[in-house]
């Protein structure tokens, strides 16, 4: 069943000085970035020049997750010259997850894509997205048909984590899917109403449900840069999937209790049983304290969003979107 999806941004004439009264659809591209300075321009190019392709408006929301090269300038230039680039500074580091969710926050569309700014993930293919949005799915996510230039142990570790996880879960992930996608917006608002910290955000868009279909594509060679995932954080990435989706490993803490308690291997076993139950403790503490899920240092070019979109929105952007997040300090809107 094709979508019906009620235009709201009006369409603005080609000079930009009046409203031809066509209303448009808002499509809001969330795109993270963390020491992106080698690819940033180019990213940003092929973004523009497909999404001015598609039949509709959009929006595109950089998210600089604590860069410490010259990432922030370029996003300001870019900015500078393009009224629909919106940039959101963190104040520091909160991770690749963390900010993907502020910049859903901060997105206004009826439809919003999550991309890396690496251009492994080819901006061409939000073409099909749309269209399979269009058709009256909820979410479109990308499925890896290949993936170039990367070592043969990071392949081989992904494909044996989704089938892990997969077994250990209640959810059902699909593999080869990363967190490039679209959602539509009651299925971005649903996202943001789930208030955890240790965010597993493929996995919670899984959970969700909805109608979801994959649309399969090539993975590109990283444009330039350095990947940020170091194996520290994959296999950190990898545990927040597993913990927050699953308690199998707490059973199989109390089965290899069981089986062990007349071997002399119980020292060795109750060590790893009670590492098993501290992950999950940690995570009870995380989600105890109860702190912001991130900080805003800097909003740049929000105020040229046309607000006259759905009033449910506004509350939202004010105030700096769901629970466990904070928009406040040294925020600086500018046009």
């Amino acid at each position: 069943m094709r979508r019906q999806v009620p235009g709201w941004r009006r369409l603005s004439s080609p000079d930009g000085s009046a409203e031809s009264g066509e209303l448009r659809v808002l499509l809001s591209v969330v795109v993270p970035c963390s020491n992106e300075q080698e690819v940033l321009r180019e990213t940003n190019r092929r973004l523009a020049t497909f999404l001015e392709s598609l039949p509709l408006d959009f929006e595109i929301v950089y998210v600089d997750d604590g860069s410490t090269d010259s990432t922030p300038a370029l996003l300001r230039e870019l900015q500078a010259h393009d009224d629909r680039i919106r940039v959101l500074r963190l104040s520091r580091n909160f991770g690749h997850q963390v900010a993907i969710t502020a910049g859903l926050e901060h997105a206004s569309g009826q439809a919003v894509v999550v991309i890396d700014a690496d251009l492994q993930d080819p901006p061409e293919v939000i073409g099909e997205f749309v269209k399979q949005w269009r058709e009256g799915y909820d979410v479109v996510y990308g499925i890896r048909t290949e993936r170039e230039g990367e070592a043969a142990f990071k392949l081989w570790t992904a494909k044996a984590f989704y089938r892990v996880i997969n077994h250990l879960s209640d959810t059902s992930i699909p593999l080869d899917a990363g967190d490039f996608r679209l959602m539509d917006r009651t299925v971005v608002d649903a996202l943001l109403s789930m208030p955890e910290r240790d965010r597993f955000v493929r996995g919670m868009v899984s959970w969700l449900g909805f109608s979801q279909v994959g649309a399969p594509y090539r993975r590109a060679p990283r444009q330039a840069g350095v990947t940020k995932f170091s194996l520290f954080k994959m296999l950190r990435f990898a545990m927040d999937g597993i913990v927050s989706f699953s308690i199998v490993p707490l059973r199989l803490a109390t089965w290899l209790g069981l089986a062990s308690s007349g071997l002399a291997i119980l020292g060795g076993v109750q060590l790893v049983c009670l590492g098993i139950i501290g992950e999950y403790i940690g995570r009870i503490y995380g989600e105890s304290k109860r702190r912001p899920l991130y900080l805003v240092q800097e909003r740049i070019g929000f105020e040229a969003q046309d607000r006259t979109g759905p009033p449910d929105l506004q509350p939202r952007l004010a105030a700096g979107g769901g629970e466990g997040s904070v928009i406040e300090g040294r925020n600086r809107d500018r046009i």
